[in-house]
């Protein structure tokens, strides 16, 4: 029998463990949509208080698999944005979650798992782990998750991330703003722990509104964002460079950008 993908547990203290260690936890339609439907069941059980987010094996995610990307990018008009969509949808249901959402995370996180991070309400990494925005590489471009980095690390950063795709350090990434705290892995869980009690010790309902507060001051546009991104990312993962990008990656090659152009 399979294991399942998602592991969720219900209660005061939720959580939402990726379980697909075997692929690096890597994502595609159907994890996307699971994930977008795990976090809508929570935030609609108010019983729940806290959501922990983590991940089997040794790394959070390995962002988007990429042999659905490559799949994905055949895809034309309303069929491609609704694939599209999909990421958008995860991320926002993290993000809009009743409950504050806290991420645990280790190893090695990339592309759209840096996304799924940002997403979330606050971020606690171990000092090991390593993080890079590695889309370009490929010939695609981190283009839904954006409203959500841009929030956290701000335009320089993203910039700075995004068009070099150099890997940097959970120091790094604490600097950045992208997590809250980084510290050794042994660590990790007594200090997500002790985070999610301080939550827990304040009032609910008022914990509840100052996040949907501070999400809806920092976000105003956040609809408007998403749909000119999803728009973004079906452009871009059509054309031929994304497509050699992929192919390469997957054929463990460099790619020939000069054939795809």
């Amino acid at each position: 029998m399979t294991a399942p993908r998602l592991k969720v547990s219900r209660g005061a203290l939720a959580t939402v463990r990726l379980n697909r260690p075997e692929a690096r936890n890597a994502m595609d339609a159907g994890f996307f949509q699971e994930l977008a439907e795990a976090f809508a069941g929570l935030s609609a059980d108010p019983s729940v208080r806290v959501v922990v987010l983590s991940a089997e094996g040794k790394d959070f995610c390995a962002g988007a698999d990429l042999n659905w990307m490559r799949s994905a990018g055949q895809l034309r008009g309303e069929e491609a944005r609704k694939d599209a969509a999909l990421v958008a949808g995860m991320c926002l249901a993290v993000a809009r979650c009743r409950a504050p959402v806290v991420a645990r995370v280790q190893g090695g996180v990339y592309g759209g798992g840096l996304g799924l991070v940002a997403s979330c309400d606050i971020a606690i990494a171990g000092l090991e782990s390593r993080w890079c925005f590695s889309e370009v590489r490929l010939g695609v471009v981190p283009a839904v998750i954006s409203p959500f980095v841009l929030r956290k690390i701000g335009a320089g950063q993203a910039l700075r991330c995004y068009l070099t795709a150099e890997p940097f350090t959970a120091k790094e990434a604490l600097a950045m703003g992208l997590v809250q705290e980084a510290v050794p892995e042994a660590e990790l869980d007594a200090k997500v722990d002790g985070v999610v009690k301080r939550i827990m010790a304040n009032g609910p309902g008022a914990v509840a509104e100052a996040k949907a507060l501070v999400r809806k001051l920092a976000a105003p546009e956040l609809d408007a964002e998403l749909a000119a991104c999803i728009e973004t990312l079906v452009r871009v993962r059509s054309t031929p460079e994304a497509q050699e990008g992929l192919k390469a990656f997957l054929e463990k090659r460099p790619a020939s950008w000069s054939k795809a152009g």
